[in-house]
């Protein structure tokens, strides 16, 4: 899954460069500039790269796993 979210990435920045939208005039639901347009689309599709970056491909450390139980907790150490 690392590598489908690394590419993402990549093709995100790829598409972020849209040179082909520079001097295009049209309009989107007619008051929308195709170019803001776009980068909504951009910017929708960068928050769910995220959201499958930290789901499926974040590194698991070691204080992030889950603890076995190792007996009941007393305050001050002893019993």
């Amino acid at each position: 899954m690392q590598r489908v979210v690394w590419g993402l990435v990549l093709l995100l920045i790829v598409l972020h460069q849209d040179v082909w939208f520079w001097t295009d005039e049209r309009l989107v639901f007619g008051f929308l500039p195709i170019g803001l347009a776009w980068h909504m689309g951009i910017s929708v599709g960068a928050a769910v790269t995220w959201w499958l970056a930290t789901k499926f491909a974040w590194p698991i450390d070691r204080l992030e796993r889950p603890q076995a139980a190792e007996g009941p907790a007393t305050e001050g150490g002893a019993a």
